[in-house]
């Protein structure tokens, strides 16, 4: 489930729930709807359960497109299931190049 909410003027997208294919189809247009014109923004992955490759090309998509506008996107919060997955990809330093909430060069 996706839930977006603007607060002071930064979007912020809570997802909780898996980020798998079987969901990113569904997410990925209100994902985009949700960021789009969004100057700022956050997406908390701190409720998400599972998460397989089509969930990462998701955030991938979006942190792309957040490039592409100018736009600012950080991403916080990560599950367990979300570092693992970034972690074993070995894409740690792609996360943390585009702001993502991270301590001492961890994901958090």
């Amino acid at each position: 489930m996706i839930h977006a909410e603007l607060r002071e003027q930064c979007m912020h997208v809570h997802i909780r729930g898996p980020l798998t294919i079987y969901q990113a189809i569904d997410f990925k247009p209100q994902l985009l709807a949700a960021l789009k014109g969004a100057h700022e923004a956050e997406i908390d992955l701190a409720d998400v359960s599972e998460i397989d490759s089509a969930g990462l090309q998701l955030l991938l998509l979006a942190s792309r497109e957040a490039q592409i506008a100018g736009h600012r996107l950080t991403l916080v919060g990560f599950s367990d299931a979300c570092k693992t997955i970034i972690e074993t990809l070995g894409l740690s330093d792609y996360f943390q190049s585009v702001g993502s909430d991270t301590q001492n060069g961890v994901l958090q």
